[in-house]
């Protein structure tokens, strides 16, 4: 289990995270969301060092888990940002062989074991066939699975995602939809950022609900939408709609 404790994060003296306390639990779909600014992505970025705590505890599995060495929180714990600065000019193998990087030796030489994991992924994510192409000249929803595919060659037990949705069009959307699915299917422990609402309580077990910087609550999206909960955070109206015997939510 992944667990926030009381986790504040100050940049000078303005409060960017106040005392947030919420656990992620193992096997489960847990999907962050709420207003823009809120502090969604400042939270995950505890994860990567990127947001420094003020005060708290992160704690993994019963361990302080910034405490770790770099390499160990690797084995644990791969992330997927929402933004990248620069695209590289390398394979799509190539890019996907760094999830591998932990695992390796002074050498940095791969083992066939190493190497399996990397055609597993680049099989999972359905991008074998295309990989010998550059990353940088792939389309948006082709470089969003390639970067899919590192997290998986990483072989952790608890993925990030932050807005994995970004440069998808309707199909590649509803692809790594399902993509995320498998990976449940497969014991592996998600945590997302959607700006989605919809998407949120369609692929979710659980929801952490934010609003100002703070935790408003951590619930399942039955009780979100059950409660009036969603409808006042996001002021506004939700109703379900039958979708292909499918229930989707319409917010308006």
């Amino acid at each position: 289990m992944l667990e926030f404790i009381d986790v504040s994060v100050n940049v000078g003296r303005s409060p960017i995270l106040s005392h947030i306390s919420t656990t992620f639990e193992e096997g489960q779909i847990t999907t962050i969301i709420g207003p823009n600014g809120c502090g969604k992505t400042s939270l995950l970025q505890t994860l990567n060092g990127q947001s420094k705590l003020t005060v708290g505890k992160i704690m993994l599995d019963g361990e302080d888990f910034l405490e770790k060495a770099i390499r160990e929180r690797a084995k644990s714990l791969s992330f997927m940002p929402q933004f990248r600065e620069t695209v590289p000019c390398i394979s799509v193998k190539g890019l996907v062989e760094h999830g591998r990087f932990p695992y390796l030796g002074f050498s940095r030489t791969m083992s066939a074991e190493d190497r399996q994991k990397v055609e597993d992924a680049l099989d999972f994510v359905s991008m074998t066939d295309s990989k010998s192409k550059i990353v940088s000249e792939l389309s948006g929803g082709q470089q969003q699975r390639a970067y899919l595919a590192m997290q998986l060659a990483q072989d952790c037990p608890y993925l990030v995602l932050d807005e994995p949705m970004n440069h998808l069009d309707f199909e590649g959307q509803r692809n790594m939809l399902s993509l995320i699915r498998s990976l449940k299917k497969a014991n592996k422990t998600i945590i997302l950022v959607l700006h989605d609402i919809n998407q949120a309580l369609m692929i979710s077990d659980s929801l952490v609900i934010m609003k100002n910087r703070e935790l408003i609550a951590k619930t399942s999206p039955k009780s979100a939408i059950e409660s009036g909960l969603i409808e006042d955070v996001f002021n506004c109206k939700i109703r379900p709609v039958d979708v292909d015997g499918e229930t989707q939510y319409l917010l308006t």
